[in-house]
């Protein structure tokens, strides 16, 4: 009887001391970052049949069990990784958003102060100093310009730099996570009997792991876990981890990409392919808002300096010369991939150029360019929507315009052949002023328009403008127009047909003998345009001239200052200004939609946590009781053992 006791006594003393011991851990352990609390779970002994009926043994512990909910673990990790892609996309923005924001050092401050010079040297009669005050205010425009986008370049810098850093921490967690995958699998013999505080540290790695990218997690076998990150690619199946490798795009040496490493073979992955996590916050931050702005500063340098030169070479400067490109644009920038086939001496690698001829017609999207062996197709990245195909001929000769950017293609293609084309990228950071005196700025226009004192009628001839056509197939000048009363005619236009503008906007083409007086009429031949008003008199004369000066005359530098409300962009819908309005807008927009997601994200991840605590967390209050209850508990089952040894030792003094 006492030995039994004596046995059941003991049992009580070890299951009490281990619950002493466990809840000693779980209070030590308090602190520890993704530590579960842990508790002994007793059973009851097998009873001994005695014939008049079982005879409790004691108790033994069942299992040390750990209180962690899958289901809240993985609410966790999912909330951790949106959160942290969140917080990574709004540290990232927020910097393009002070920058393009910013009243003195914004572009919006350089470009007015421009558009001033150009319209105080309109007033002034082109003097000299109103000339350097121009020019200079075109050097601070262009300074400003390659600042924000020196700028961008160094976020992209910075952003490389974190890709490769995230990347490395990627594959580390994974390598741990395999390796703690391997030890569970060799301790977990028994479902009762897990390595809890290993399978505390595993769910830790992959928590971890959850604040660089978003992993999905799968139960495998022998306690072990499967990630996958992006799509479906795996990260850990079992005891063996795969890597991702930062590298440099094919297309684009300046870009850093995030392959998958299969055996000795890199796959690149497409920046969506990965997302959740500080990873994924800063491939969604390049792509939608790094890339657009940097191109859609780029399409506002482009665009002013094309409409700006093409203005400026319609006119005269001081020197009664033409105009000549006030601006650089940048051209294209195209990245052949370095997979594409080697050309020789013989057989040269194909090549692509590209230049934008139609600001208005500009999409804000980088183009995909492969030749699948007879045909060059051409992809638009926005919408992945094929745009069009061309065919190369002689020696691969082809030339391709699509939505505003022309491509030339020379030499022979390869199949497969790929190129990256980006037509605004580098716009900003090309833009630059290429006169570099004050007498090249072609203020004065090339026509001139006179009447001789002799006219008996009240018509006027208005001063002459001129359009791009003037550049390619000027009339033969002076022209002299004369009115004949009789028919109502303008005669001495030369030959071929006239565009005749009414005072309604209604516009026709004449045959240049058949031109009649129209009050407030505009006249269009070979590029000149007049306008004529009032009521001539039989045989009043207008005459229309070359200009042989372009001293004091104002007027094309009048209408260089008038580009600063053309609408140039979006199919001649936007401005220079609502452009970069607009763009500006957007990053603000989506900087505060990052930030307030970014604050809910925070907020659901704390909501996550406290749930997961509830189940997981260490109560140091409720610790402290368990420890006086297990105390108690194992005093008592000293106390029968004490007692069981009194009854031995009675027994054995009786037998005396």
């Amino acid at each position: 009887m006492s030995g039994s006791l004596l046995a059941i006594g003991k049992t009580g003393l070890y299951a009490a001391q281990a619950a002493l011991a466990t809840t000693g851990h779980n209070i030590a352990n308090a602190n520890v970052a993704g530590f579960s609390r842990q508790t002994v779970v007793q059973a009851t002994s097998a009873a001994l049949d005695t014939g008049v009926g079982f005879l409790g043994t004691g108790t033994e512990i069942a299992q040390i069990k750990r209180y962690s909910d899958n289901f809240l673990n993985t609410q966790v990790r999912t909330a951790q990784a949106s959160t942290s892609g969140l917080e990574s996309y709004y540290s990232q923005i927020k910097q393009i958003d002070n920058l393009l924001a910013d009243t003195t050092s914004g572009l919006s401050p350089a470009m007015q102060g421009f558009f001033k010079g150009v319209q105080d040297m309109a007033a002034n009669r082109a003097s000299v100093p109103s000339r350097q005050a121009m020019l200079s205010s075109a050097e601070t425009l262009a300074t400003r310009l390659q600042d924000l986008d020196s700028r961008l370049g160094e976020i992209r810098t910075g952003v490389n730099g974190e890709i490769e850093a995230s990347v490395t921490a990627i594959n580390t967690y994974g390598s741990q996570i395999a390796k703690l995958n391997e030890q569970i699998s060799n301790f977990a013999s028994s479902a009762t009997r897990p390595p809890n505080d290993l399978l505390d540290q595993r769910d830790q790695v992959v928590l971890e792991l959850n604040k660089f990218v978003k992993a999905t997690v799968t139960q495998g076998d022998n306690s072990s876990l499967t990630i996958a990150i992006g799509n479906g690619q795996p990260l850990v199946v079992g005891n063996d981890s795969f890597q991702l490798a930062a590298m440099v795009s094919p297309t684009d040496l300046t870009r850093m990409e995030v392959g998958y490493q299969v055996g000795t073979k890199v796959a690149v992955l497409p920046d969506g392919a990965l997302s959740g996590g500080k990873l994924g916050g800063l491939l969604e931050f390049r792509t939608e808002t790094l890339d657009t702005a940097q191109s859609a500063l780029g399409k506002i340098a482009i665009g002013m300096a094309f409409e700006f030169n093409a203005q400026h070479q319609l006119g005269l400067d001081q020197n009664g010369n033409k105009g000549q490109a006030f601006f650089n644009v940048a051209p294209a920038f195209v990245g052949a991939s370095i997979n594409n086939a080697k050309g020789t001496d013989a057989n040269p690698a194909a090549e692509l150029s590209a230049k934008v001829t139609d600001p208005s017609k500009l999409k804000d999207s980088d183009y995909e360019v492969t030749f699948n062996g007879t045909n060059y197709k051409v992809v638009r990245q926005s919408d992945n929507k094929e745009v069009g195909t061309v065919t190369p001929g002689a020696n691969g000769v082809a030339t391709f315009e699509v939505d505003g950017v022309e491509l030339s293609f020379k030499n022979n293609a390869r199949n497969k052949d790929t190129f990256l084309v980006r037509p605004t990228i580098d716009g900003a950071a090309n833009f630059k002023v290429l006169a570099n005196d004050v007498s090249q700025i072609a203020a004065a226009a090339p026509v001139l328009t006179s009447m001789p004192l002799t006219n008996t009628g009240t018509g006027k001839i208005s001063e002459g403008k001129v359009s791009k056509d003037f550049l390619t197939a000027p009339p033969t000048l002076p022209v002299t127009l004369a009115f004949d009363e009789t028919s109502g005619n303008l005669t001495g236009f030369p030959a071929g047909m006239v565009t005749v503008v009414n005072s309604k906007g209604e516009s026709s083409q004449v045959d240049a003998a058949n031109v009649k007086f129209d009050n407030g009429s505009t006249y269009s031949f070979g590029g000149v345009s007049v306008t004529m008003t009032g009521k001539p008199g039989n045989g009043d004369k207008f005459t229309i001239a070359a200009n042989s000066s372009g001293v004091g005359d104002t007027r094309n530098i009048a209408a260089l200052g008038e580009l600063q409300t053309k609408n140039i962009f979006n199919n001649g819908t936007a401005t220079l200004t609502s452009s970069y309005a607009q763009m500006v807008s957007q990053v603000g927009n989506k900087t505060r939609e990052v930030q307030i997601n970014a604050q809910a994200g925070n907020a659901l991840l704390a909501q996550a946590e406290g749930a997961q605590a509830d189940v997981s967390g260490v109560n140091l209050d409720e610790e402290a009781a368990n420890l006086i209850k297990y105390q108690q508990a194992y005093q008592a089952s000293s106390k029968v053992m004490q007692i069981a040894g009194t009854i031995f030792d009675t027994l054995l003094s009786i037998s005396r």
